[in-house]
């Protein structure tokens, strides 16, 4: 059941934008990387030394211009988090569960901004690096279940589907999370840095793959058995449309990978299976929250005297016309003690 704040075209528009702007600064990120372009701005905030923006005499050449363009971006990102926050306020003021998380993508926002700074101090600590990517997925999913949200209401949560089926996708989803992990892993171990002189990880990038590879198979049969259950279950199309969805992006995901993998990790496939990541986890969202629905809270209205005067229980037929009930009954009674003339 929708609710009245979702009806409003704006409130959707400014939460999808912004859940398009974190996916877009993960692609962008990914550019930066996959160019060797993370210190063409060496130092953090300023691009260089005395000058938030690149300047001509920089060695760094046209590096300088693609990590600026990245660090421009999060600007734009910070704006449309401030929108989120002023959307969710304006349009849907009795939604106190949705005012509070409006604020955490703009907190998201922030902290990223320290830990990619943290990360371009640090010479593009691999370790760091992969925690800029996995906190980057963690604001896509919180853009996403607030973008799913403004959708419904505030009632309690009311199941689609068997308890065991909402189980299994929590952990689909949880999985989901540890192959974002060693694909960070598995990027950090790799030919992409970021930058030349970068330090990788110390694992062997055949073996940590293939052990990525392996959680991604364990991932997909978890996605096809979710998939299944609530074909097989699920009276609402609404499970089964978004898991089919899951399960049309694993399964692009994993040819991707393998693609990467065999043709020797080719910038534009990497950069692609990053877009799918993004959406990867956006699919997984809406793949744990379509398994319920919440409808709009009840809305407590005041009684008036004469229901509070009957109570609930007096059958209708014997209560009075709502008005004056108390005046009319001593109208009648007035009436009838009345002395009659002859």
């Amino acid at each position: 059941m929708r609710t009245a704040e979702s009806t409003n075209p704006w409130l959707r528009r400014v939460l999808l934008v912004n859940l398009i702007l974190e996916i877009g600064i993960v692609v962008t990120g990914g550019l930066v990387r996959l160019t060797g372009s993370g210190l063409g701005c060496p130092t953090w905030p300023q691009c260089v030394p005395g000058s938030f923006t690149p300047v001509a005499e920089q060695a760094e050449g046209f590096h300088k211009l693609i990590e600026f363009g990245n660090r421009t971006l999060t600007s734009v990102v910070g704006i449309a988090a401030v929108l989120v926050i002023v959307a969710v306020w304006r349009w849907a003021p009795t939604r106190r569960s949705l005012r509070w998380i409006s604020f955490l993508p703009l907190a998201g926002v922030l902290l990223q901004a320290v830990l990619g700074g943290i990360t371009v101090l640090t010479g593009l600590n691999p370790a760091l690096v992969a925690a800029h990517f996995l906190a980057s997925m963690v604001l896509v999913s919180l853009s996403a279940y607030l973008l799913y949200r403004v959708s419904e209401g505030d009632g309690p949560p009311v199941a689609l589907v068997r308890h065991e089926i909402r189980s299994v996708a929590r952990v689909t989803a949880a999985l989901g999370a540890v192959v974002l992990v060693l694909g960070t892993v598995v990027t950090g171990s790799g030919p992409h840095s970021g930058d030349a002189s970068t330090p990788r990880f110390g694992f062997d990038p055949r073996t940590i793959s293939w052990l990525h590879a392996d959680a991604v198979m364990l991932f997909v049969g978890l996605v096809v058995a979710v998939l299944l259950a609530v074909q097989l279950t699920a009276t609402d199309p609404r499970p089964r449309r978004v898991w089919h969805s899951v399960f049309g992006i694993t399964v692009l995901q994993g040819l991707l990978g393998y693609t990467q993998y065999l043709t020797g990790l080719p910038e534009v496939l990497v950069i692609v299976h990053m877009l799918g990541a993004s959406l990867l986890a956006v699919s997984l969202t809406y793949g744990v929250l379509c398994l319920r629905t919440r409808s709009a809270q009840p809305v407590s209205l005041p009684q008036s005297p004469a229901a509070q005067s009957y109570g609930p229980g007096t059958p209708v037929g014997r209560i009075p016309p709502f008005g004056a009930p108390r005046a009319c009954a001593a109208g009648r009674d007035a009436a009838r003690d009345r002395p009659r003339s002859l």
